[in-house]
């Protein structure tokens, strides 16, 4: 099975990891400058779930989103 929600799809997403330095303004520091951003991504909370589907039961994975909703049968 792939890291895919079965109910709404969702994947992976890529971000940046953001690296400042510096002292901040409000500390009397003349402010946070970056330093560099590295690429990263951002898993899907994914859990395998026995759901009842038309009469069968399988097992799907669901991101913790769609199984805090409830829009499913559990087995």
């Amino acid at each position: 099975m792939s890291r895919v929600c079965a109910i709404c799809g969702k994947t992976k997403a890529n971000g940046g990891c953001i690296t400042r330095k510096g002292l901040a303004k409000k500390a009397g520091g003349i402010g946070m400058h970056v330093m560099k951003n590295t690429k990263r991504t951002f898993e899907v909370n994914l859990q395998s779930v026995k759901i009842n589907d038309g009469g069968t039961v399988r097992t799907v994975k669901l991101c913790a989103a769609c199984i805090r909703t409830g829009d499913f049968q559990k087995a």
